[in-house]
């Protein structure tokens, strides 16, 4: 049986590859569609079907997998080897995690102090092992991502972390390793986003109004460039650090600033367009709302994607909260706009609660999780109150009053510095929470947060695991080009049609401050489906240009009807 798989799935390759070349019907049967005979494209009722999930009686379930990480998770961000680095400030005192023994302890440049606790971690998402991780410089509210060599490049922070490029691999020994190159501006509370030919972009900061380009490693960078729009929406409280920036599929930047956003062309560093305002209130840091880019559908060769920022604060929660201890209620509005389009304007939507500081998560499955957060008040130390504690499902497929869900409640408040991770068996890694400036766990409202939890969304309900496929093996290999057929093999025991079968591909984000940058899922373009004796056989088309998928580690799902495998990684280059 795997022999006859792993055949056709070679007679797959050549026949993709074949039409790539040939204009024509070469194969006689072969349909000019792309599919062998008896495959039809996706017509109006059939895409329709594909976002008809199976609807499970759970509402999901948590779990403590760690009573102490060591280090609160300000900053998360998943690797490819299924490993979590979380870290947060080397200002903040003394974590509950020691550097291992024959690490030098790091010195305090002020005091002269040693310090031997460490301020980063790598938690094992299998057996909640956490390995202690040594900071120089201060990350303290910095900004990250996955390099396309699956590396994580961190830059920013506080103080002498300011100008800092920081690098960790993904090995069972690597540690931080900081550059001796400097950044051209201090980027503290900034975006880092990657771009189509394989480079980050740092977009403002504190006092920043400017981007910069991060050279290769060892390579200065070429300098910071001034971005007016950046100083056009700061105000009294700031409220525009950590823009919400998404790649859109003509390689230019959405960028949303407080309430007001752009197109931009990075390459000729001018604005193509303005959108029209985003209604309601502040949406950035300190206002911290939350924000995704919602599944971009491939079969499309013109891909319409379509932005969603929720939550947020009033414009003046900040200040209150800081001199008088007054909790403003948060926002309890979503926008959802269609980047591409010539019109393009916002959507109003109501969520069932308001929220300040959550996440925002894409499933694998195309729904939105929204997790965390607070009900009033502002980010920053004390300044929020009345946790969020019930997570929310956003179905973008469903009529509009109808796409919002409320779920399971957890028990721990997610506040101020909290953050979380998509992993690939689909469940929510949750961690962090500290509202003090310090490790505070006595005597305070809300105690600084170690423990580490896991969230189980509805599609893992026990009831829908007869639904789940279960991912063979690649028969092509696990690195993809781009437009390049994908072809996978699963097990499932249903009767399948290809209508049910939706792919995706998600890269995993850098999670901070309520943001996931550089977040984004796929719905590949199915092209074929093979049946076996209890196995499947999928082809899918790889993303066909960098500028709707950039070079780099991926998630790959199978999901039928709504109910996602266990992801697989996969090496777009």
């Amino acid at each position: 049986m795997t022999f006859m798989l792993r055949s056709l799935g070679f007679l797959l390759l050549l026949f993709a590859s074949a039409q790539a070349i040939f204009p024509f019907n070469f194969f006689p049967g072969f349909g000019s569609n792309g599919g062998f005979p008896g495959y039809r494209p996706l017509a109006g009722q059939e895409q329709q079907k594909r976002s008809e999930f199976m609807e499970a009686e759970s509402l999901g379930e948590w779990e403590t997998v760690s009573i102490n990480s060591g280090v609160s998770a300000m900053h998360m961000q998943l690797m490819p080897n299924n490993k979590v680095i979380m870290f947060d400030a080397t200002s903040l005192g003394k974590s509950d995690l020691r550097l291992p023994p024959g690490v030098t302890c790091r010195k305090i440049k002020k005091t002269g102090v040693l310090d031997c606790y460490a301020h980063s971690a790598e938690f094992d998402i299998d057996t909640a092992e956490v390995r202690p991780l040594k900071v120089i410089t201060d990350p303290w509210c910095s900004s990250g991502g996955l390099a396309p060599d699956g590396n994580l490049v961190g830059t920013g922070g506080w103080a002498d972390g300011g100008r800092t490029l920081r690098y960790m691999e993904g090995c069972d020994t690597c540690d931080w390793r900081e550059s001796n190159i400097q950044l051209s501006d201090a980027r503290w509370y900034s975006t880092q986003v990657l771009l189509p030919d394989g480079r980050f972009i740092v977009i403002g900061g504190r006092r920043a109004f400017s981007y910069e380009f991060i050279a290769p490693e060892g390579i200065p960078s070429p300098g910071a460039i001034d971005l007016p729009f950046l100083v056009e929406t700061t105000d009294v409280h700031e409220n525009n650090l950590y823009p919400f920036v998404h790649l859109a599929p003509d390689g230019n930047l959405f960028i949303l600033a407080n309430y007001k956003a752009i197109l931009f062309d990075v390459k000729n560093n001018k604005v193509v367009r303005n959108y029209p305002d985003l209604p309601g209130g502040a949406r950035n840091y300190p206002g911290s709302g939350s924000s995704a880019i919602l599944p971009i559908k491939l079969q499309d060769p013109n891909p319409d994607p379509e932005v969603l920022v929720c939550g947020g604060g009033q414009p003046l929660a900040f200040g209150l909260a800081e001199r008088g201890g007054v909790f403003l209620p948060a926002l309890d509005s979503c926008g959802r706009i269609r980047i591409m389009q010539p019109d393009a304007g916002w959507e109003i939507e109501k969520m069932p609660s308001p929220r300040i500081m959550g996440d925002m998560l894409n499933l694998p499955n195309g729904e939105i999780l929204i997790i965390n957060g607070a009900k009033k008040g502002a980010s920053g130390w004390q300044f929020a109150d009345d946790p969020n504690l019930t997570p929310v499902i956003y179905d973008p497929y469903k009529p509009a009053g109808e796409r919002f869900k409320e779920l399971t409640p957890g028990q721990i408040p997610r506040m101020y510095h909290s953050s979380s991770a998509v992993l690939p068996d689909g469940k929510i890694l949750v961690a962090g929470s500290n509202t003090n400036p310090g490790y505070r766990f006595t005597d305070v409202k809300f105690p600084t947060e170690l423990r580490v939890e896991k969230f189980s969304p509805p599609y893992l309900d026990p009831e829908l695991d007869r639904y789940r496929p279960a991912i063979d093996a690649f028969l092509a290999p696990k690195i993809s080009g781009y437009g390049q057929p994908i072809v996978i093999t699963f097990h499932l025991n249903q009767n399948v049609v290809q209508e049910d079968i939706i792919v995706t591909l998600y890269q995993p984000p850098f999670t901070t401050h309520g943001y996931s940058m550089n977040q984004r899922l796929l719905d590949l373009a199915v092209t074929s489906l093979l049946p076996g004796i209890g196995s499947w056989l999928v082809v899918a088309k790889a993303p066909a240009k960098a500028a709707l998928a950039p070079p780099g580690y991926y998630l790959l799902f199978v999901n039928y009807r709504g109910v996602p495998s266990v992801g697989s990684w996969i090496h777009l280059l």
